[in-house]
This record gives structure tokens, sequence and C-alpha cells, in this order.
């Protein structure tokens, strides 16, 4: 979803289900799949607690990993190729111009309460969740083209068609959200969607088409689910999925507890970061029951800072709106020690806005990363007019006021605390006071939409698409929190164009035509001229491209590790071996 972020979690290998029309499990050969054997619990981590069981109802990544168990889209991603595939809808054409998709939806689907699933509720859930501006983790942005509505009705029971204002070449790709059921959810329309599914409601009532059912959801400690005898995907021998019996979340904040309990034997799997890598991997080799994976990324999260265009100091606004600003204080980011150091080496250098690892739309901006130079970046600043220092050796403001400033990071995090302390030390070297501000990961995206900051350590997470990160990348989309005096009054009006600097224009105007044009190679051009201006004005300064790194039971098989949540998608079928 575009409004939700991602952080690093895994997509998990839990597939199931077979009914009148079961779809095998197809395309994972190169990916070392086999059948797996049924049965068993398996036990994860959420670094919080839920703040909801309704989707739409919350933006939120613990919400996010235990709905991509509960319910399906209408496509998925392969995870041999990243191509998409049919989930919910068995096929679908493109018609008009590219202004008319039709999806034949899968028969024989139900829901995991045994009611039938149909064309119905794809209608209901579009229109009243995915499309409803009121719905906090809607999308609704994106089902308006050139101020024009995107229509979605029903044909017949298995049919489902949505018409265009105009071509979309990305709109496909969108189409991950997850289905809900209109038979339990009909009664939250409007702003009470968000009011759906509370973390206290009777678990017979969330309902879905996913792998698993919830089963149980013990406040701040535990979400239960249990196998849905009624999934509709089966492995390449006709076995109906998913294998395993149960799947338990333990809600643990802290990192170093979360791999404690891994240790320990009570988590089967752990995302893990570079800094916790050595110590795993040495255990591995000395015999410990578990592996640990590593891999190259093409979702996942990259860190960024970026500075507040409109903070409440007008001061401190007019030097982070200043380019030289952000290029001096990019010289002064040690890239090359935060990877060596918090990722211990399992990171390379970050794309702008697109990860490295997406061939179809990477363009290399290594060069304009520029490299980690104090002397330099204590140049540019003087050039600035920032000369001038206190006794304490800080730079003044031309108002007379020390260069001091707050950074936001999440303290829960295994790789924010580091790389805050990094900076905080760099860039007092070049004469700048940071004063580091910990709150909970969870709360970075909001307080960033709310303005309340001054620096803030962040990640967005890449996609395959940059079509599916324009509410973030574009300026004056919903997610472009860092320049807010951009975005438009209200939804649907145009964002402050009047307001845009000049490189902030250009990249509005190729978002707009890459949103539009059918031509490969045309946008190619378009989102690499993007790269560029991204990396020439650092709207927001990248740091780090980290690895997938994952770490297993031996218990377990067919693990295919994703840094980051694909909505809509539910991976390979993980074995359980008895």
């Amino acid at each position: 979803m575009l409004k939700r972020t991602t952080a690093a979690l895994v997509s998990l290998a839990l597939i199931g289900g077979a009914l009148a029309a079961p779809k095998k499990v197809t395309g994972y050969s190169s990916l070392g799949v086999v059948n797996g054997k049924a049965g068993g619990t398996y036990t994860l981590a959420l670094g919080d607690a839920p703040q909801s069981l309704f989707y739409y109802g919350a933006i939120d990544n613990n919400l996010g990993l235990v709905s991509q168990q509960l319910f399906d889209g209408l496509v998925e991603f392969n995870l041999a190729n990243y191509k998409l595939e049919p989930a919910l809808a068995e096929s679908w054409t493109v018609t008009n111009n590219g202004r008319t998709y039709t999806f034949k939806l899968r028969s024989g689907v139900k829901w995991s309460d045994g009611q039938a699933f149909n064309a119905d509720d794809v209608v209901f859930t579009y229109q009243n969740f995915i499309m409803n501006p009121e719905a906090r983790a809607g999308d609704a942005g994106n089902f308006k083209l050139d101020g024009q509505p995107v229509t979605v009705k029903k044909v017949n029971d298995l049919t489902v068609q949505f018409d265009l204002p105009r071509a979309a070449p990305a709109f496909l790709l969108q189409q991950r959200y997850f289905i809900m059921p209109q038979h339990k959810l009909a009664r939250f329309t409007g702003a009470d969607v968000n009011k759906a599914w509370p973390t206290n409601v009777n678990e017979a009532e969330v309902v879905g088409t996913g792998p698993f059912k919830l089963s149980r959801y013990t406040a701040g400690q535990k979400v239960t689910l249990v196998k849905n005898p009624n999934y509709w995907k089966v492995d390449a021998a006709g076995t109906k999925l998913p294998y395993l019996n149960q799947l338990d979340f333990l809600i643990i904040r802290d990192p170093q507890a979360q791999a404690s309990q891994f240790l320990a034997g009570n988590l089967d799997q752990l995302n893990i970061s570079g800094a916790q890598f050595p110590d795993l991997k040495q255990r591995e080799v000395a015999g410990a029951p578990f592996k640990v994976l590593r891999s190259t990324a093409l979702f996942g999260s990259p860190p960024f800072v970026a500075y507040n265009f409109d903070a409440k100091d007008a001061a401190l606004a007019k030097v982070f709106s200043d380019v030289r600003f952000r290029r001096a204080m990019q010289s002064a980011l040690n890239r090359g020690r935060i990877i060596d150091t918090v990722y211990n080496g399992l990171a390379s250098l970050p794309g702008h806005g697109v990860a490295p690892a997406n061939k179809a739309f990477y363009t290399n901006t290594t060069r304009q990363l520029g490299t980690f130079d104090l002397a330099a970046a204590g140049r540019s600043l003087d050039a600035m007019g920032l000369s001038r220092k206190n006794a304490a050796g800080i730079r003044l403001l031309p108002n007379g006021k020390p260069l001091e400033f707050d950074l936001t990071y999440g303290t829960d995090s295994a790789v924010y605390p580091p790389i805050a302390t990094i900076l905080q030390n760099d860039f007092a070297k070049v004469g700048v006071k940071v004063n580091l501000k910990g709150i909970l990961s969870s709360k970075l995206l909001s307080t960033g939409q709310s303005g309340d900051w001054e620096m803030i350590l962040h990640a967005f997470g890449d996609q395959p698409d940059p079509e599916l990160r324009r509410p973030i990348w574009q300026p004056g989309g919903a997610l472009y929190y860092w320049h807010r005096s951009l975005m438009p009054a209200k939804d649907g009006d145009t964002p402050n164009l009047a307001r845009m600097q000049p490189w902030e224009k250009q990249i509005y105007q190729i978002f707009a035509d890459g949103a539009t044009t059918p031509d490969a190679a045309r946008r190619k051009a378009l989102y690499t001229r993007w790269q560029l201006l991204f990396a020439q004005n650092l709207p927001v300064t990248p740091i780090a491209k980290p690895e997938n790194i994952g770490a297993i039971s031996n218990k377990y098989g067919n693990y295919v590790y994703n840094l980051g949540v694909i909505p809509g998608y539910n991976p390979v079928p993980l074995v359980y071996q008895k």
C-alpha cells in the first residue's frame, strides 16, 4: 500500500488451501522449493502490538505482517522473478487503449468462515476502504487520475471491471490490495471504517481468504493464527496448503530481546541486522540448530535522513531548504563507517529512490553520493555564510543563534541508534550541533507527517516501479513530509506548485508524465532524470542499502526471506520437519 511504509519484516513462506479451483504454487524452482510436511507451529516476533486488526484502519507495519497471512489480493508477486501472477483473480485483460482492466475471479474461493468469495467483496473493498479518503491506510489518491476518478464495478459474480480516465502503466502492479469480506464489514463506511476490528474484537469476526485465520489476540503479548481450512492454494503435488497448523507472533519490542528469544529456541525465525550477523553466523558454524542467510535486496527500507524545509524555527527552515547545506552535510555523512560498523559490511551504497538491484529502473548515481570529507563540508558551510562560531565551536546562524537542531530517530531499532550517534559525532566536527531525540520507530511516520521535527532518520521501502512510490517522492505527495507546505489543501486538489523549488517542479512533472505514458523506454528515461535530480538536490539524503539477512531454525525449509512487507503476497510454502 502506498500510504504504508515498509520496514524490516519477513515475507513469510506460509501458503495454503485448495478448493474448487485450486492454484498450484508455481515459479519457485529456482528457489529450491520442495514439497512439505503437514503440521507444527511457527513462531516469530512482532516489534510492537498491532494498533488494530483491520488493515485499512491503521498505518502499522506490525498489522501488515499479520494481515499478510490473513488476506489475499487480486494479483501477487512471484518471488523467483518479481513478475505478477494470478491470485484471487485467475486472469485479467487490458483493453480500451489501457483504460479498462477486467479481472476474472477464481471460482470456488471461500472466506475462512465458509462464505463464498465473489465480485461483491472486491467492489466493496475498493469503494469503501481502498478508495475511501477517510480510511487511514487506504489509497484514495491512486484512484484519481488527472482529477477524475477510477471506477470499479461488478460485471457478474466472478468478474470485476476497472475503468480509468486515462492509461496508467503501473495500475496492475498496484492491485495487490487485500480484499475484505463484505458480509463482515458492510456496516463500516465513511470515517467509521477506522473503527472496524479493534484489537478486542471477537476473533470470529476477522475473516479472510489467506492461509491462516485469527485464533487469539492476547493484548500486548501475542497474536495467534491457525490454518485456514478453506484456503485455495495447493502445492505442486496437490496437497492443500498451508503446511503449518499454527503461526504465533510474539510481541517483543527490543531487538536484543528478540535475538535472545531466538537463541533460546522461543522464536523460529528472526530478521537480523548486520551488527547481529557475526555472532549468529559463528554460532551456526559451531553447530547451532539454525541457518543464517543473506541476499541482495530489491525490496526493503534503506535509511535516510531528511531536514524539515518547513521547520518551526524559520532560520533553520531557511538553512534546511538550501541545497548547499544538504550537500555540505552529505560530505559529513560517513557511509563507509556506517556500512562497516552498523551493518558489518552487509550493506552497500544506496540508490536515489530505486534499489540498485532493480534492473528495470536503476540509474547509477554512486558518484553523486560524494565522499566523506569533513574539510569539504566545512568549506561548503563557510561559503554559505555560516563561518562564524561561538566559544563552543558551534556555527552561528545569521540571526546569531547556534546551528543546532534535533535528530528524531527510532530508539527500538537495531540500526537507528548507532547511525544517529555517528551522525551526531561527525556533524559536531564541522560545527553543527545535533541533539538526539529518540522515539518508538512505529511513531516515526506520524511524527514526520505532523511536521513537529527538525531532522529525522527514517526509511521507506523500495518497489519494482517508481510509480508505486509516487506519494513519497513526488513533491506535494502524501508522504513528501519534509516539505509539507507543498501538499494540497484537501484531497484531490493540486499541490502548491508556487512554493516548489525549480527542481521540485521538474520532479513533479516527471512523475506526472511517468504515470501516464505507456512507453517503457520513455518511462525509463523519465525516471533516470528523476534519480539524477534526486542525487543533485537531496530532498532526503540516502545512507545505505542493507542486505536481506535472516536466521531460521533447522526444523524448517523452503525459507524465502524478503526484507520488507510485500502487500497482498504470501510466498512459497514453508516445510515443517517433524
